[in-house]
């Protein structure tokens, strides 16, 4: 049925599995948000670059949250569930048995989280073919896809793991499959972190060329052989089992699942930005682009027609939103740098204590400080002699260089984007990172683009129970579902007097770059 002529009471669930924790809410049809919890989940680091979580540990959270968000209600108006999770490796033997990732061989410890670093060799390998599926994911593949990770398995536990597996799945996909008994996989995971194509399905060539013959040689049964776009419903909904795991009726629909920055770009993007002055008003949706700020910062653009971009990952084809190419470019672990900056800092037990003292976060704290600093002179003047490059974590985009370490990184995206033929004019942002103040003034003022906040914060979590209504038929389409559920809350625009300022800064960011690889040719000169 139209989303026009829905009756009230029409509910949907959306379960976001983030780094450190899964989190529910339950959406109603006009895209607000009417319950939250969240539960933390275990990771493991063996050793360095190697991190890894529990499937068994997930799904058990993502159960204990549903059941608290649909509490007090009739969950028989319950009419959708959509799963997005960060882009792990899950491990599974032919039973659906958790298989270890790790050389100790404890199976609990059955996926390789999506910012493990493990596979550098064999990344390596893979971008020295120069193989032809590597122009969608901006010319260089990310040690954080599947490929290189999968290799990694085969060459290092070939007898524990990779000899015994049956199936390796994207985390969100293991969700809708454990919610459903469907392995279907959503196109979303498979074209953005595993090279399949929406146009071509799988490139056996590449497989071939890099070691992994053996998907080939099985129809790719093992990391998917059916491919749904995101929001499709997926077999008979709920099953019996699953659904008493989650204290929801069986048979509810559930969706083909999201990436979780791409289900904050489905929750943010497609607004109705009417009223507000903005010059998007007037242009096609493919003039916004969405910043995902979370552990790590996504930035998502979408076209009619495919653009590539160097160094930025795609153009992929219905990734995100049906019909339209995404690019998505990205700065790796922003949100733990900035977290890692602040308290690895000599100052941070008494920053702690003055924080806890007025019952505020430490971030709390210091924007007020930076407030009292800013009537004398704009905080970012502050910097005025320090400049610093920012990628502790190697560059993603658009540089795709691992080796590079050290927020004018947004700028550099955007430009890079724009000089191969994407149109940018106003930023979407969501994600906890949006929630600082500080953090989405400077992005306005170092653009120069006005920046939009959701009227629900959760974005990532309203664009899950977006999935959801589509599954359930509510809406004809994921674009009308967008349209009905996102809301504009926020709109905070540059302030151009200090603009001058921060172009001059972003000079020196870009000379930064150079000298870094200069530094690097002199070191591995004779």
């Amino acid at each position: 049925m139209s989303g026009g002529d829905q009756e009230p009471g029409r509910y949907y669930v959306g379960v976001d599995v983030g780094t450190g924790s899964v989190r529910a809410a339950l959406v109603d049809q006009r895209g607000v948000l009417l319950a939250f919890a969240d539960q933390p989940i275990n990771k493991w680091e063996p050793q360095f670059s190697h991190h890894e979580q529990s499937s068994e540990d997930i799904w058990a959270a993502c159960c204990v949250v549903t059941k608290k968000v649909v509490q007090g209600i009739d969950v028989n108006q319950v009419r959708g569930l959509g799963f997005d999770a960060t882009c792990s490796l899950v491990v599974l033997d032919k039973q659906f048995h958790p298989l270890p990732v790790n050389l100790e061989g404890d199976s609990r410890r059955n996926i390789i989280m999506w910012l493990d670093h493990r596979a550098v060799s064999q990344v390596h390998r893979i971008n020295e073919t120069q193989h032809s599926v590597l122009q969608y994911v901006g010319g260089v593949m990310s040690v954080e896809m599947q490929a290189p990770k999968l290799l990694w398995l085969k060459e290092n536990l070939r007898e524990t793991c990779w000899d015994k597996a049956g199936h390796f799945f994207d985390l969100p996909d293991f969700l809708s499959w454990k919610a459903t008994g469907v392995t279907a996989r959503s196109l979303c995971s498979l074209v953005c972190k595993w090279t399949y194509s929406a146009e071509k399905g799988w490139d056996d060539s590449f497989w071939k060329t890099i070691g992994l013959e053996d998907f080939v040689a099985d129809n790719y049964s093992k990391i998917g052989n059916q491919v749904l776009p995101p929001g499709a419903s997926l077999g008979n909904g709920l099953t019996p089992e699953a659904a008493k795991d989650l204290g929801l009726p069986a048979g509810v629909a559930v969706a083909a699942s999201l990436i979780d920055a791409h289900a904050g770009g489905l929750g943010v993007i497609g607004a109705d930005v009417r009223g507000h002055g903005l010059s998007c008003e007037g242009q096609p949706v493919t003039s916004r682009l969405a910043v995902i700020c979370g552990t790590s910062s996504c930035h998502m653009g979408i076209s009619r027609d495919p653009i590539f971009v160097p160094g930025v990952w795609g153009p992929y084809f219905s990734a995100m939103v049906p019909g339209f190419w995404l690019n998505e470019g990205g700065q790796s672990v922003t949100g733990k740098l900035i977290d890692h900056m602040v308290q690895g800092h000599a100052a941070f037990p008494e920053l702690q204590a003055k924080a806890a003292a007025r019952c505020q976060s430490v971030y709390a704290y210091l924007n007020s400080h930076l407030d009292l600093i800013k009537k004398a002179q704009p905080v970012g003047f502050l910097t005025v002699d320090l400049h610093v490059w920012p990628d502790f974590h190697g560059n993603r985009s658009p540089l795709a260089d691992l080796t590079l370490k050290g927020m004018f990184g947004t700028r550099l995206i955007i430009e890079a984007m724009e000089a191969a033929g994407h149109s940018v004019s106003t930023l979407f942002l969501c994600g906890g990172l949006s929630k600082n103040p500080l953090f989405v003034q400077m992005h306005a003022d170092i653009t120069g683009m006005p920046v939009i906040l959701s009227q629900e914060v959760e974005s990532v979590l309203v664009g899950a129970a977006i999935l959801g209504a589509c599954a359930s038929g509510d809406f004809a389409s994921v674009q009308e579902a967008m349209a009905k559920m996102s809301k504009v809350g926020k709109v905070v625009f540059p302030r151009l007097e200090d603009k001058r300022y921060y172009d001059k800064k972003y000079k020196v960011f870009l000379k930064l770059v150079e000298h870094q690889k200069e530094y690097a040719a002199i070191m591995k000169g004779d």
